[in-house]
């Protein structure tokens, strides 16, 4: 399970580029090194929520320090890039978001290892490729196709993601495993959609 955690993000990293074509280049280096940083910083900050128990504690240190904000913060970081002229909305950010969490998955790896919980070293993993990906699919949604219920339909996805991750990963470590499976399938519905569209859209699905 400690190497699920840390080969992860880089071989989803490189199975969804070998789908989409994605350039990763200038960003790549960038995402990779503003990554180890932010790892880094919270590696040894530690936890920024100590939960007590099963309640809404430990509900709220999964969205901060397990599984939201880790997958959150890169998006959040590409947008204001985009927002500042540094780099282009055309460039696919998921790509930029799954390699910032290579060295997160690394550091959490060893820091998670001697619990051995599928919880942590599985789920949490999981659960942040399917924020990084169902997020920015939702956006290209509104990109793509403005009309008024796209737009009302993508923004309550953007919105209620980060609560099904959250809340289906407190499910499982509270021991509740079939509302857990039945979060993490709705959680895992928009990383599936944007994998599915860029097998499609791929050269070799058309030959």
């Amino acid at each position: 399970m400690t190497l699920f955690c840390f080969l992860w993000a880089p071989l989803f990293y490189l199975f969804r580029r070998s789908l989409a074509d994605g350039n990763a280049n200038a960003s790549g280096i960038g995402a990779l090194l503003l990554g180890s940083i932010a790892a880094l910083v919270q590696f040894f900050l530690g936890d920024l929520i100590h939960p007590g128990g099963f309640g809404l504690s430990r509900w709220i240190s999964g969205w901060v320090d397990i599984v939201v904000l880790p997958a959150l913060l890169p998006i959040l970081i590409y947008l204001i890039f985009v927002f500042l002229g540094f780099s282009s909305a055309s460039i696919e950010f998921t790509n930029f978001s799954l390699l910032w969490l290579i060295p997160s998955g690394v550091l959490r790896a060893v820091s998670w290892s001697s619990g051995n919980d599928p919880v942590f070293l599985v789920l949490a993993p999981v659960l942040w490729t399917a924020l990084v990906c169902g997020i920015p699919f939702f956006i290209e949604c509104v990109r793509k196709f403005p009309r008024w219920y796209i737009v009302i339909f993508s923004l309550i996805g953007i919105l209620i993601l980060p609560f099904l991750a959250a809340t289906a990963w407190w499910a499982f470590y509270c021991q509740k495993s079939f509302q857990g499976f039945f979060l993490s399938g709705f959680t895992l519905i928009p990383m599936l959609a944007s994998l599915i569209i860029a097998w499609l859209k791929h050269p070799k699905s058309e030959e």
